[in-house]
């Protein structure tokens, strides 16, 4: 497994070996010890998984403490650039963000700890998207920022007038209005 910072403090992309022979492949998408000794001391404790088409987006989401939750994602099938904002007030990064690629072919994941907004946006029809968290999810922590904020001036990399939101994200506030609780 390969660990790579990025830019903020906290996200990292993983890259795990890839074991391929003529009848495809195999790898671990998750070992406790080589996360634990890569720095990930997570209690994962829920998985999720997505299923959506080209133009979906679907964040930029968080939840409040105490139901903050850290998150391991990843796709399995199709493509997404996926994006985390660090919201955390005293960090030096606070407002910036990071955006990967993750795709089925590349098998790359990424680790957002709590205190990061997080969304993504598919990038081909039929992706499958998966992550693993670290708490429950309670909708009265939501929170989040809406996708298009200027102020935050993210590349989603898909047609922005065709992007399909869901009604809730329609109605997030803008960064300006947010009050971070990290």
């Amino acid at each position: 497994m390969n660990v790579t910072t990025t830019a903020i403090e906290g996200l990292l992309i993983i890259e795990p070996r890839i074991f391929k022979d003529d009848r495809g492949y195999f790898y671990e998408s998750y070992s406790k010890q080589k996360f634990e000794d890569a720095g990930i001391h997570a209690d994962f404790i829920q998985d999720n998984q997505s299923f959506s088409q080209k133009g979906i987006l679907r964040g930029l989401h968080g939840q409040a403490n105490p139901h903050a939750q850290g998150k391991l994602v990843r796709v399995i099938q199709g493509r997404v650039l996926d994006v985390a904002v660090d919201i955390r007030k005293n960090s030096p990064t606070y407002g910036q963000h990071v955006t990967v690629e993750l795709s089925g072919d590349n098998h790359k994941q990424l680790w957002i700890p709590a205190g990061f907004l997080h969304g993504f946006a598919t990038l081909e029809d039929d992706t499958i998207f998966t992550y693993k968290v670290t708490n429950y999810y309670n909708k009265e922590s939501e929170i989040g920022v809406i996708w298009n904020d200027p102020a935050l001036a993210i590349g989603w990399g898909i047609n922005e007038t065709e992007v399909q939101l869901s009604a809730k994200d329609e109605l997030l506030p803008s960064f300006a209005d947010f009050k971070s609780p990290f």
